[in-house]
């Protein structure tokens, strides 16, 4: 029943929160009746069974603890009332308004992009709220100590609570200030989903699934916004391969062993789509390339082609140059290294791996470097440094590929 109760809180989680907080407008207050409708259904549920509308029944308990907590308070009638009637009556759809965000989520991810937070406690507020993660995993995307993330969101909450920051749309002319924030959230949001950080599952689909929905709501919204095409792009072809990422025990399959006729095509296809829609806007702004066009333009490379021999490594270096000139972080910097080492050589790409800094403590570097090493022939070298990255990633399905390579290595060493 826990994973029952946990896969509908995976689910719905955002939905209700979202809900929660356009009718009591606090995101702090609406996280915390959640948590405690979640708790009801933890003790419920095994005995009741689960409703035929988990996310209906959760939201609807939590509503009743906004009541009881507003019974405790003074002066907040008015409140009550309005709450009550919510529980009883339907109300009207409003008439339509192309500048309305018709999606409470993505509503909620507007909302936490407020100016009166910093971009940092921006995006880890959504991450926390709208995306579900928890502060381990939101501290592993910001490459930062747990601590300094959980304090930065209970700030945030208490920012906005103190800004009494209404739950509404804001005006089209903010959207500018905002869209960066709101990006970069869906954008992990989605990684987080393609490559889980902790757990058994190699991939979380159902992040995957929501960030790319949200991708394309939001597309609809400012269809003059290159960026928004590009993550929308980028999402479609990283999502085409889902089918082929995974065997059927769920073991990962690594990107040169995948079988490619597994991959989804139509969605290959919409994402060529997004690319060119993103291109277009830029040609019309005539401006340059953005990160999420240019790590589209990436993932297209792969996504068409034919075989992993196919592959125009080259033009990926060329694109990997232009992204770390405008985006430059040290993931970046990695990825860049392996496109490197396709292009010109295992010996190309760890003298540049060699010479990296700023990942301390993940397990992404010494993973490279193993498979750079293995590579080369330095089998005893590799296989320490897979051993190494296992013990620094926490998702189990990824340390059974990362054994696994030592294993080979010591093998053949």
């Amino acid at each position: 029943m826990r994973q029952t109760v946990d896969a509908v809180w995976r689910m719905e989680a955002a939905k209700i929160v979202a809900t929660l907080t356009r009718t009591v407008g606090d995101v702090g207050l609406a996280e915390d009746l959640a948590q405690e409708a979640l708790v009801d259904a933890l003790m419920q549920w095994p005995d009741a069974g689960v409703p035929r509308n988990p996310g209906a029944w959760l939201t609807t308990v939590a509503k009743r603890k906004a009541i009881d907590f507003w019974r405790r308070q003074e002066n907040l009638d008015t409140k009550y009332a309005t709450l009550a009637r919510d529980l009883e009556t339907q109300i009207d759809e409003p008439p339509w308004d192309p500048d309305r965000i018709d999606d409470d989520v993505l509503r909620l991810i507007f909302i936490a992009a407020h100016p009166v937070l910093s971009r940092e406690a921006q995006i880890a507020l959504t991450l926390r709220i709208v995306g579900g993660l928890t502060t381990e995993e939101i501290a592993r995307a910001f490459l930062s100590p747990t601590p300094t993330i959980a304090a930065r969101i209970t700030r945030a909450k208490k920012a906005l609570a103190a800004a009494d920051v209404p739950f509404e749309v804001p005006d089209r002319s903010e959207y500018p200030q905002r869209l960066s924030a709101v990006l970069s959230v869906i954008y992990l949001i989605y990684n987080e989903g393609y490559s889980a950080s902790f757990g058994q599952r190699w991939v979380r689909d159902e992040l995957c699934s929501e960030a790319l929905r949200l991708g394309r709501v939001l597309a609809a919204l400012v269809p003059d916004e290159p960026e928004v095409h590009g993550l929308v792009a980028l999402m479609e072809f990283q999502s085409s391969r889902f089918g082929a990422r995974t065997d059927a025990d769920g073991k990962p399959i690594l990107l040169e062993d995948q079988d490619r006729t597994r991959w989804d095509r139509a969605q290959i296809n919409r994402g060529v789509a997004a690319l060119q829609r993103a291109a277009d806007a830029i040609d019309k702004r005539g401006t340059g390339w953005g990160p999420y066009a240019l790590q589209a333009a990436l993932a297209e490379c792969h996504a068409t082609a034919p075989t992993a021999a196919d592959t125009d490594w080259k033009r990926i270096v060329s694109l990997y140059d232009g992204l770390i000139q405008i985006a430059p972080s040290p993931v970046v910097a990695l990825n860049r290294a392996v496109a490197v080492s396709m292009a010109s050589g295992p010996a190309a790409g760890l003298a540049i791996v060699d010479e990296l800094t700023g990942l301390d403590g993940s397990y992404l570097l010494p993973s490279v470097r193993g498979e750079l090493l293995a590579r080369l022939g330095r089998n005893a070298e590799a296989a320490d440094e897979f051993c190494r990255a296992a013990e620094l990633t926490d998702n189990d399905r990824e340390r059974e590929v990362l054994l696994a390579k030592a294993a080979r290595a010591r093998q053949a060493g």
